[in-house]
């Protein structure tokens, strides 16, 4: 079996790399080349500067590759999203995309983007999306910035919008990890909230949860949480880490009556996934380096 991930090269993308060579696929990873990882000399590298963001375009030698499963792991709205839809229609077997927790209409009422009562958590893959779109417009500096056009919401759409080309969407947790809110600042930072929960992963369970999503073909036309199976406060993951003096993380405009908690049954229970790292020694691991 073949994947082609698009991105790949920074964070996440190695562990998953490394875990699909473990199960025997053959890998290409399709990227800009501005940030060269270190990966098994079995990978396939399509190096073209079409793939930064946004990705508007598939070099040739990517879509030759055939892949049964194209992983993309840096698709951000609705434009690049259709554009990976529309180029492997017919050249690929499954499409899996990356998206995150701010879809759900609970993120809205956390930044005072929608108005309305507190939505009950954990949330679930059937809870409500935001009906505002665009969740960052505000922050862009121009109608060419990321926060000017990302929207989770509309990947999700173009992902599972073409029979052809079955979607799977797994929404990820606050991931943390040595290259990726190494210093928790998503925890320290709230140490002024103790009450308040917001769902985490870390890196090697959330890469171990894309490549289940990858390999199982169960996943198709399907839409995954994924995170720790049990959400703290912040209070209690503060208990079990040493103390450090932060700046704070601003509560303006945040709702800290929302809590941002997704129920991660689904992705254990259908197909099969479990943590490779427990979390909380994973997170205590963090605090220490």
């Amino acid at each position: 079996m073949r994947c082609l991930i698009i991105g790949g090269t920074r964070v996440i993308g190695p562990y998953v790399v490394r875990r699909l060579l473990l199960r025997g696929w053959s890998v290409a990873v399709l990227h800009r080349g501005v940030h060269v990882a270190v990966l098994p000399a079995s990978v396939q590298r399509f190096t073209d500067e079409c793939a930064g963001l946004p990705v508007l375009r598939v070099p040739p030698a990517a879509i030759k590759f055939a892949p049964d499963v194209v992983l993309h792991m840096i698709a951000m709205g609705e434009q690049d999203a259709e554009v990976a839809m529309a180029t492997f229609a017919g050249h690929a077997g499954r499409i899996v995309v990356l998206s995150s927790g701010d879809v759900y209409r609970a993120y809205g009422r956390f930044i005072g983007t929608e108005p309305g009562p507190i939505e009950p958590a954990p949330l679930n893959e059937d809870a409500p999306l935001r009906e505002r779109l665009f969740p960052y417009r505000e922050s862009a500096p121009s109608n060419e910035h990321l926060n000017y056009w990302y929207d989770k919401i509309l990947v999700e759409r173009a992902a599972r919008g073409r029979s052809e080309l079955p979607g799977t969407v797994l929404r990820l947790p606050k991931v943390y990890g040595p290259e990726e809110n190494a210093e928790l600042a998503t925890v320290y930072g709230f140490q002024h909230q103790p009450q308040w929960r917001w769902t985490h992963g870390y890196v090697e369970n959330v890469a171990e949860a894309i490549t289940l999503s990858v390999c199982n073909p169960r996943a198709a036309n399907n839409v995954f949480n994924v995170g720790e199976a049990h959400t703290p406060t912040m209070a209690e993951r503060l208990s079990r880490l040493p103390h450090r003096d932060v700046v704070l993380a601003s509560n303006d405009p945040k709702n800290f009556a929302q809590d941002i908690v997704y129920d991660t049954s689904k992705i254990r229970r259908e197909l099969g996934f479990s943590e490779d790292v427990d979390e909380i020694a994973a997170m205590a691991e963090c605090a220490r380096r």
